[in-house]
């Protein structure tokens, strides 16, 4: 499958899940780089969409940062701070983002999922997204495993799941649900992977971009004898 992306930019973003090496900011981004796609992909823990639409401001449980086929360089102190994704896009000049943000709005501890923030937060990063002219492209969770200290469960998942397919259009979802069975990729804290999981989730969610139609129509757009066309 080598070449499938070839000509294609990519930035990512995300929150835990890409926060640290070995997770998705290491496996996907690899991955994808692996097809062909020029990468740059930005972590930071525990955000929420609007944290990449306001000044940087300062994030307590780390950020990393992957460029290419250089290292992944974590920021695990004080001073690790979030980035504006258009300052990210000026930077880069992605043809598509990529954006990894479902946990962090599942409300996990709450009795009831938060409908109107999620909608609010999401539709915030989606018309910033379409400001700057950009396909898009939204990540989902995966089931993850009950009973973690982070409050993760089947029920709150498929609602939060449900939700976002809704609400993250025009960006195109993919559904990581559809990928695994309940449980199949084991974790650390119920919401986090271990790192074949992450492998795992890494190569199929490689494999949905690839056949997205996120891809296909940029693959459709560009000039006939372009890498990628």
């Amino acid at each position: 499958m080598s070449g499938l992306l070839a000509g294609i930019s990519f930035l990512m973003i995300g929150a835990s899940q890409f926060a640290h090496e070995g997770y998705l900011i290491s496996t996907l981004h690899d991955d994808l780089l692996n097809q062909g796609a020029t990468m740059a992909s930005y972590g930071a823990c525990a955000t929420e969409p609007h944290a990449w639409l306001r000044p940087p401001t300062q994030v307590y449980c780390g950020t990393a940062i992957h460029i290419g086929r250089h290292k992944v360089e974590e920021d695990v102190f004080d001073t690790s701070k979030t980035w504006r994704v258009v300052d990210l896009i000026a930077k880069h000049r992605p043809q598509i983002v990529v954006v990894g943000i479902a946990d962090t709005l599942a409300g996990y501890r709450m009795d009831k999922l938060p409908v109107q923030l999620v909608k609010t937060e999401v539709q915030s990063l989606v018309q910033r997204l379409m400001a700057e002219h950009v396909r898009c492209i939204w990540l989902g969770t995966t089931w993850g495993t009950e009973g973690g200290p982070l409050g993760k469960n089947y029920k709150r998942v498929k609602e939060l799941n449900d939700l976002l397919k809704d609400v993250t259009a025009p960006c195109e979802f993919i559904d990581s649900l559809a990928l695994e069975k309940p449980g199949e990729w084991p974790t650390i804290d119920g919401q986090h992977h271990t790192a074949h999981a992450y492998e795992l989730w890494g190569h199929a969610l490689t494999q949905a971009i690839d056949d997205s139609r996120t891809v296909r129509d940029l693959k459709a757009a560009m000039p006939a004898g372009k890498p990628g066309g």
